[in-house]
């Protein structure tokens, strides 16, 4: 159990200890304020102890802890060993922020650090999942997951894609996100000229039946390839698709005349990682 002299009591919702936490129930609210022009520009929260422990892996910097009053669970050597402040509230504080009685063992306010430059994410890959309007954060934090756990090297957004910081992001993706190099990129399709200047060969992902089967589509293992995705349901803009000369769809049964976009990046991932160390 977290000694009780390492945890400092809060008993009001507004207490300016933990105001980087309020406003988590309302995602717009959250968003503007997180913004680079936002009251919290240059913090993230994150939430649940596996989450918070992989971005401390992965680099980020944690600047405060809240937890549930009544937590038994000791927090790890990890967490600790940062030195943070550790902010225990009751469970009617915790309701007002988090829409819940309890969250998931922790939040934490993390800085987000400086953002990857374009050039050096594009250069050290050869595996790419590249999204345009992705901004549905559950979407985006599977597409991380499986980006990272079926070999790509990076992944790169258009300026309307949401934020993979985003809490319920990175939580969907269990903290996976922060070990993906990511950064954005203009808007499609000239977003896409610095991909294909450097050799990259694009895959548009669609549903269309007119487009070649992913069982036929096979690369060796240090060919650059880009997986492009589009939103659920609109999927790619047109302008996007004409810039795009190959075009991929994931055959279908019953009926059925798509995936989740979630769904089908981690098949096309998985397709596009066979034979990769």
């Amino acid at each position: 159990m977290l000694e009780s002299d390492a945890r400092i009591a809060v008993d009001d919702p507004n207490d300016p200890h933990i105001e980087e936490f309020l406003g988590l129930r309302d995602h717009e609210l959250r968003r503007r304020r997180e913004s680079p022009n936002g009251d919290l520009a240059g913090i993230f929260i994150a939430e649940g102890d596996l989450v918070v422990e992989r971005a401390l892996r992965a680099g980020y910097k944690l600047r405060s802890v809240l937890i549930d009053a009544t937590r038994q669970q000791p927090l790890s050597e990890e967490i600790l060993a940062t030195g943070a402040p550790i902010y225990a509230a009751g469970q009617d504080v915790v309701l007002r922020i988090t829409g819940m009685a309890m969250h998931r063992g922790l939040i934490a306010s993390l800085d987000r650090g400086p953002e990857r430059d374009l050039d050096s994410v594009i250069g050290n890959a050869t595996r790419m999942v590249v999204l345009e309007n992705v901004n549905n954060p559950t979407n985006l934090g599977v597409i991380a997951r499986s980006a990272v756990g079926l070999g790509a090297d990076a992944l790169l957004l258009d300026p309307s894609c949401c934020d993979p910081l985003y809490r319920r992001a990175s939580r969907v993706a269990m903290g996976e996100v922060f070990a993906l190099p990511w950064t954005r990129t203009k808007r499609f399709p000239e977003g896409l000229d610095p991909i294909l200047e450097a050799g990259f060969t694009l895959l548009a992902l669609t549903p269309d039946p007119r487009a070649e089967s992913i069982d036929d589509v096979s690369f060796g293992p240090d060919e650059k390839v880009a997986l492009v995705l589009g939103a659920e349901g609109p999927g790619l803009t047109n302008s996007t698709m004409e810039r795009i000369g190959r075009r991929i769809r994931i055959p279908l049964h019953g009926g059925v005349d798509s995936l989740n976009v979630g769904a089908a990046a981690a098949i096309a991932c998985y397709v596009l990682g066979r034979g990769r160390p």
